[in-house]
């Protein structure tokens, strides 16, 4: 973060040898200062300061520095990016001046995706920009300006006691121009109109981007979802599927990078990605894993969505391994459990629902790793998750049941915003199977049906409303809130809706559910980071989950090594 002008500290840092040699320079200033050319000066400032209330371009600004450079590391959320530009829009309002920020972009093994969107803005104004989402591996964004047009907006808009309120930062004099005299006639870049994605789009591309990333960089052959019909693992599905439609549209638009990595993970050379569903079809598999509790609809929706992205379907039942595994339960202890509805425990009802959940974990990873094998195919496949943030704040999963996974594209996104993106797969692809998955109240089917038809839902279970938990959610970790205060800011915000007894027993609810069911977060699948309220309990163990395990530049480096050491042995 940045610190008062007051603690402003410059020191020689003494360079390593190897530079010394090629620079013939012995020590290099390190600290608070900034660069003067000939023509101009230039600041920096790192991702975190930007966000600063006290920014260092604020004190740069006002001492006369003209070009602000930051090289950032800022992640995506939803709705996240227009924060971004609004504060890189002020940064040259307040005091004049030319911003270049650049991003990282991709997925660098970890939780979070950076999303690019590099920029230069120039006197309150964005003049050139790169895209949010992309799968070009490095973008560069250019503009031409005037300097002179700095000059003339600080001479207009600052006071001249400014200058003065502030430490003079010490200048590094180099002897370079960033212009030339003969620049006069250059066209200078006008203001251009920011477009925003909508949250929906986001979803659509920051999660996509992020599954090939990890997909390409960690070796396998694609993905493996089980499928079951709902909201959340249809928009799993949704996501690979617009992944696959990024990949046919940066092939075909050159990217050779692109290109290369889809035949390597289809295990083609001679590949040629055109269509998405056709891609979609190598690269993913879908299961819906059935049971005597699973209805038609549910079945028959996860067939019809599946048939429309294209991915590789199987159906089949788990009746046979769930009556297994309580045939050799029986077998030790000489009882059978019922269901609750069959006249069981609440304890035998909820370990029959579990049984049938991890049942479903133990075959998708069975399936993952020797489906393709089966179909003759090279390579084994990534297993998705598809449990929201709403249902792991108050963990409403099983332990160790299909929500483990290898990653979960949707786990730091809340149901209510995955319903919207639904909507929106529904028109943007043409996906005409969503409609009745939107309509289907949510289900985990594992409780008997009803005379054909689902007895069990999700709100019911849960006691409140998809809603409902997301405002809690928010309250809980952004606003930190404990019962009480959650309470009394619940109280006014539903007053309309729900009284006061009704609102206690929510928050009291949340809280019961969210501290029994805390030790699922310790085992929770690694999640695309979304939303600041996201309960992952890695959340700050920023080590990459995935590691490049060629190590290719650290083991060359070795070999090179031992080898010169073998050489001067033998001498």
């Amino acid at each position: 973060m940045g610190l008062p002008a007051s603690f402003r500290h410059v020191e020689d840092y003494f360079l390593p040898r190897m530079i010394q040699e090629v620079t013939g320079q012995d020590t290099v200033p390190f600290g608070d200062c900034v660069l003067s050319t000939k023509d101009t000066c230039i600041g920096t400032e790192m991702c975190a300061e930007l966000w600063n209330p006290d920014s260092p371009h604020i004190h740069m600004g006002r001492d006369g520095v003209e070009i602000f450079t930051n090289s950032s590391a800022s992640h995506h959320e939803l709705r996240k990016a227009d924060q971004r530009v609004h504060l890189i829009r002020s940064a040259t309002a307040k005091t004049g001046g030319i911003y270049l920020y650049a991003n990282q972009r991709g997925c660098d093994g970890d939780r979070v995706y950076y999303d690019g969107c590099a920029m230069v803005a120039v006197n309150g104004d964005v003049v050139a920009r790169g895209d949010q989402f992309s799968l070009d591996d490095v973008e560069v964004v250019t503009a031409t300006l005037d300097l002179e047009d700095v000059r003339s907006y600080r001479g207009e808009h600052l006071q001249p006691a400014m200058k003065s309120e502030t430490q003079a930062f010490l200048r590094v004099k180099v002897d370079f121009s960033l212009s030339t005299s003969d620049d006069v006639f250059l066209p200078t870049q006008q203001p251009l109109q920011w477009r925003f994605h909508t949250p929906e789009e986001e979803i659509s591309l920051g999660p996509a981007c992020w599954l090939w990333d990890y997909l390409r960089r960690s070796g396998q052959a694609g993905f493996l979802l089980p499928l079951s019909g709902g909201v959340d693992s249809s928009s799993t599905a949704c996501i690979v599927h617009s992944m696959c439609t990024l990949l046919c549209a940066a092939v075909a638009d050159g990217n050779l990078q692109v290109l290369e990595d889809v035949r390597r993970v289809v295990g083609d050379t001679s590949y040629d990605p055109q269509d998405p569903k056709e891609l979609c079809g190598r690269v993913f598999t879908t299961c819906y894993m059935s049971s005597e509790n699973s209805s038609e609809d549910t079945r028959s929706r996860a067939r019809e969505l599946a048939a429309q992205i294209g991915s590789t379907h199987l159906n089949f039942s788990i009746d046979a391994a769930v009556k297994g595994i309580l045939g050799i339960f029986s077998a030790v202890t000489g009882h059978w459990p019922c269901f609750r509805a069959r006249g069981g425990s609440h304890r035998e009802n909820l370990a029959l629902q579990n049984v049938q959940a991890r049942v479903r974990m133990v075959l998708a990873y069975l399936f993952a790793q020797l489906s393709l094998w089966a179909r003759g195919r090279p390579g084994g496949l990534l297993v998705l998750g598809s449990a929201n943030v709403d249902e792991s704040l108050t963990g409403y999963f099983t332990k160790y049941d299909c929500s483990s996974a290898d990653i979960n594209p949707i786990g730091g996104i809340s149901k209510t915003d995955l319903r919207g993106f639904l909507r929106y797969c529904a028109d943007r692809f043409q996906l005409s199977a969503l409609d009745g998955i939107l309509k289907a109240p949510p289900t985990a089917e594992l409780e008997p049906l009803t005379d054909g038809q689902v007895s069990q839902t999700d709100e019911a279970d849960m006691g409140m409303t998809y809603s409902e938990l997301s405002v809690i959610g928010r309250l809980r970790k952004i606003s930190k809130c404990g019962p009480f205060s959650m309470f009394c800011k619940l109280i006014q915000a539903w007053k309309d809706v729900l009284s006061p007894a009704e609102v206690a027993q929510k928050v009291k609810r949340f809280f019961r559910m969210y501290s029994v069911n805390r030790h699922k977060m310790t085992t929770v699948t690694p999640s695309y980071h979304a939303e600041s309220y996201s309960p992952d309990d890695n959340r700050f163990d920023l080590r990459p989950f995935l590691y490049d395990t060629r190590w290719r530049w650290q083991f060359k480096t070795i070999d090179e090594q031992l080898s010169q050491l073998e050489t001067k042995a033998e001498q």
